[in-house]
This record gives structure tokens, sequence and C-alpha cells, in this order.
């Protein structure tokens, strides 16, 4: 096929240039009956020529090369029905499918979480079962853009345990999720993270339904059913909004119906019942409803002391304890100066915490490392401090030191958690 063919269907695509670009190539003079449109198609990004700047218009040319200009013209809008029916197979394998390719490629984006983390334990507490001394940890994140007001995400994570060699890893789907706005208001669905109370009450996966109205105040509600914390469902609201360099927030969240299993023995009959999940002092069938104010505030874009107040409703007879006291109120006290950004090397920030929270006012703590991040039969006291530095371009890493005690037991647990981060 040669190209004097071509240029002259090409003419018919109506492909035009906003503005006239000089001849790019030396084998089309000034006075050539098709220096016009090939300066047209050329400015559109229809035809490129050869690498020798030029335009080779006696040429022939294979079919392939042809469903790449038509491929191209169709790119900018062009109606090329007839070229595309003639070229369909051609533009199946080069053009249309390589757009149609490069469209998904801008709509769906894939990143990653690569973590290492080390514990070294010291003290009379048992750590939990479910938290690493040595774990390798990855995660990949798909999000898809649905349309101009939602989008979809989804998390494929897989932990391996080092600390033995045995091999023991999982990997799980364990985030699905959509997050959009109807109207004025601002919805996330499906299993997703959610943090309740800065964290220190509730930070970890759960199937809910949110939505939040507002932007210098705003208003959050969700219900769902907390991940693997023995309640059968949760619920809440929250009241959030800044005054200066002050902000405020206060909130409810209801843990409802503690949920047990039944123990059996070996000929079958039932000796006993125990916790489901990680929820082990709340009695089944007892809820759990707290509430919660925080503040925090900015001295400036450095510095910030936080403070953050939590009252559960429980009481003695609504929980498993062997302790005469039993505390259901709690505080937590915090401050930042600075922080480790990834993108930005050199950078680094310190940080620390008092805690004092009594039983119910923590359910899936952020403060996992430190042990008492889930449910016991006592509350929890001590601080914890740490540090963040990024060594290179989308690396950092942390360490955080954990001292608590029980607060009616004479249980310590003294942690240094190290991690090693690296997004992609």
């Amino acid at each position: 096929m040669k190209k004097s063919l071509v240029l002259a269907m090409a003419m018919a695509l109506g492909v035009t240039a906003s503005a006239y670009a000089a001849n790019p190539f030396s084998d089309v003079p000034a006075g050539h009956w098709a220096y016009d449109s090939i300066n047209k198609l050329a400015a559109a990004g229809v035809i490129e020529g050869y690498g020798d700047a030029t335009f080779g218009g006696d040429k022939l040319m294979t079919r392939y090369e042809m469903a790449q200009i038509v491929a191209k013209a169709m790119a900018k809008g062009a109606n090329v029905d007839k070229l595309a029916a003639e070229f369909a197979d051609e533009l199946d394998n080069l053009g249309v499918r390589v757009a149609n390719l490069e469209k998904k490629a801008d709509n769906v984006k894939i990143t990653g979480q690569i973590r290492y983390e080390y514990a070294d334990r010291d003290g009379s507490l048992v750590p939990n079962k479910g938290v690493a001394k040595n774990r390798l940890r990855t995660r990949l994140f798909v999000n898809g853009a649905i349309n101009d007001d939602w989008t979809y995400t989804g998390r494929i994570e897989n932990n391996q345990d080092l600390s033995n060699n045995k091999g023991d890893e999982d990997t799980k789907f364990n985030q699905a999720y959509v997050s959009g706005r109807v109207g004025g208001l601002a919805v996330v669905a499906g299993k997703a993270g959610i943090v309740l109370a800065d964290g220190n009450l509730y930070d970890d996966t759960a199937e809910f339904v949110s939505a939040s109205y507002g932007k210098d105040v705003k208003l959050t509600a969700y219900a769902g059913q907390p991940t693997d914390y023995g309640f059968d469902s949760f619920y809440g609201a929250s009241l959030s909004g800044n005054v200066g360099k002050l902000a405020l927030s206060a909130g409810y969240d209801a843990f409802k119906d503690s949920q047990y299993v039944a123990v059996k023995n070996a000929a079958g009959v039932e000796i006993g019942r125990v916790a489901t999940g990680n929820n082990s002092n709340v009695k089944e069938g007892e809820d759990n409803n707290v509430w919660n104010v925080s503040a925090k505030y900015a001295f400036d874009k450095n510095v910030a002391l936080s403070a953050t107040y939590l009252n559960s409703d429980l009481d003695k007879a609504d929980i498993v304890s062997t302790y005469k006291d039993v505390d259901t109120e709690g505080y937590v006290i915090g401050l930042d100066y600075k922080g480790a950004k990834a993108k930005q090397v050199g950078s680094w920030g310190v940080w620390g915490k008092y805690y004092d929270q009594g039983v119910g006012t923590f359910v899936a703590h952020t403060m996992k490392n430190g042990d008492w991040g889930k449910t016991l039969s006592e509350g929890f006291k001590g601080y914890a401090v740490g540090a963040t530095y990024t060594v290179a371009k989308n690396m950092v890493y942390m360490v955080d030191y954990y001292d608590l005690e029980g607060k009616e037991s004479d249980k310590t647990n003294r942690v240094i958690w190290n991690r090693f981060q690296i997004n992609f």
C-alpha cells in the first residue's frame, strides 16, 4: 500500500491541528500538493514519518502500519468507521486494543507497601498471638475509577512469619470497598479500615457503611460489623471541626451483642463457652457503649499536643474479671514533633504518648505493638515513645518503645518495635 493512497484516505479523516508547525519532513517540499495535509496530520500526532526526518511518500507500507495511523486518528476523535471495518483485525491487535489498555492503565492504579517488622519483648504479660515478633508484610492496593464520583479500592495482604523455619505465611484479600458521593454525602461501603476515637478505641478493618456531611464541621455516622473482635455488630456517630489551630471531635460508638461459642469435650458434651475473636472480657450478649471526646492543638506546623477521653458503660457485672476494682474510663495524651515524609529523604519526627485506659475503652487499639491493643480483663496504663526517619525516597524506618502495666494487676510489658517500610 503506497503512502500516497494512505494520505488520501487520511485526509478524509477530518483530523486538524490547532496550529501549523514547520514542515517536519525534508522530502515534502512546500509546493507539494499534500504539504498542508501532511503538516496537519503530523502536528496532530497521526503520522510520524521515519527516523531520518523523511515522510517516504512513495514507499510501500504494511497493513499494520496503516492500522496504527487509523488508530491514532480514532484517538483524535475522527470518524473512520469504514477504515476501522477494513482494518478490524489489525486494529484489534495493534491499535484499538492497545488504546483500551492505555485507558485502563489510567483508570486502574496499583500501589503497594512492604513492611519488615521485628519486636523485642520483655515483661510478665504473654503477648497476643496475633502480634508478630518477626514478620514480613506485603500489601497491594488496587484503586479503580468507576465514574467521576465513585471509586473502588481492594487490598491484598501477605504475611510471612520469619520467627521460625516453618514457612508460615498467609495471603488474604482483606479489603474491598467503594467510596463516592450521594448528593452532599461522602459515602464509604464495603470492607475497609475504620478509625474510632483517634485509634484509641478501634483501628482495624470492618464491614460497614458510613456517610459524612460537611467540610469545616463534619458529621459522620456508620453501621456494620467489626472484624474478629467478638461483637455481632457496631454503629456510631461523630462530630468534628476546627477552631483556629484547635481540632475538636466527639463521638459515640456502640459494640453490640458480645459473641461466644461452645467448648465441647471428646464426647461432644458442652463444657463451657469462650469468647469469639479477640474479645476476652465482655460477657455473652452484653454491649459496650463508649463516649469519647478529643482535642488536638497545633502550635505550628511541627508541634502538636493531643488529648482523648473515653468512657464505657460496662461495669463489673458485664465483664469476666477477678479484680475487685474495675475502671471503665480512660484518657490518652500525646505530643508530636515533625514526622517523616516518605518522599522527602532525611525528614524525621518523634512522638510520645501516655495511656491510662480502663476496660471497654479499647477494642482494637491502634497501639497493637504494645500488646495491650486488644480487649483484656483489665485496663492498662503506661507510656510510649517513637521516632521515624526517611532513609531514601519511599523508604522509612520507624522505632517504637512501649512500657505498660495492668491497672489492676502487676502484669508488665515492655516492647521495642522496629519497622522498615517501603512504599511503591
